[in-house]
């Protein structure tokens, strides 16, 4: 055998040692590829699985609350969120339960000004202190109260339609604020969508009528009213 002879064996077993390599290599990757795809979509299909029929949609539903002034005070628009729940539409009796979360009431972002209707903006700083005074011992007090509760017993559609002829329904109940319950009667504008209901309603509260005294200082000067007005965007799944 001539030492030319040996080079090129020398050379083909080189070659094909290195495609070898490659194709294990290009397999091992294409598995990982494979495992990260199942992995993602596996995690995907789980995450967005549908709720059950009922339960309220916490990620989307909202509630705004208006505040009006007294004195030289400010009006104010206070958005928050709803902790859990489920509503059950057409039931007499035990309809569900909506779980507000008051720990996550904050005063004038941009989305509740916009939506109550007032102009303008409020700076960090401000916001921040009325926050303190709306949540601490003096208003709501959401440590001891963390969560309000409106607990539904009937949801029975109403005979008239809304302004823009869309479904009309009362719920009625007991809503509980602030460890005080009182009987509550909010009729919502229902839209049918396709994978949900949507509820549009609002309702008037006095928190003197919650054992809460409405903030106020420099001797009554400055200070918000003892009336407040809710409002309910709140996604229902179908």
């Amino acid at each position: 055998m001539t030492i030319l002879d040996k080079k090129q064996k020398w050379f083909i077993s080189i070659c094909l040692s290195t495609c070898l390599i490659w194709i294990i290599s290009a397999r091992s990757s294409q598995g990982e590829v494979l495992t990260g795809v199942i992995h993602h979509l596996s995690r995907n299909s789980v995450s967005q699985s549908p709720l059950p029929t009922g339960s309220i949609d916490t990620s989307s539903s909202r509630v705004y609350t208006y505040v009006g002034k007294t004195g030289f005070g400010h009006e104010h628009a206070v958005e928050g969120k709803i902790k859990s729940g489920s509503l059950n539409l057409g039931v007499r009796s035990n309809a569900g339960e909506i779980i507000f979360d008051m720990t996550t009431w904050r005063a004038d972002t941009a989305q509740a000004r916009q939506y109550i209707g007032l102009s303008g903006t409020t700076s960090a700083s401000t916001q921040k202190d009325v926050n303190a005074n709306m949540l601490g011992s003096a208003v709501l007090n959401v440590q001891k109260y963390p969560t309000a509760t409106f607990e539904v017993n009937s949801a029975l559609p109403l005979q008239q339609k809304s302004s823009s002829g869309k479904p009309l329904y009362q719920l009625s109940g007991k809503f509980t604020l602030h460890g005080v319950a009182r009987k509550m009667n909010i009729v919502a504008e229902v839209t049918e969508k396709k994978d949900s209901y949507h509820l549009r309603g609002n309702f008037s509260i006095l928190q003197s009528h919650y054992g809460i005294t409405p903030f106020s200082k420099a001797f009554g000067a400055v200070g918000v009213t003892d009336q407040l007005k809710i409002y309910g965007e709140i996604d229902v799944a179908r």
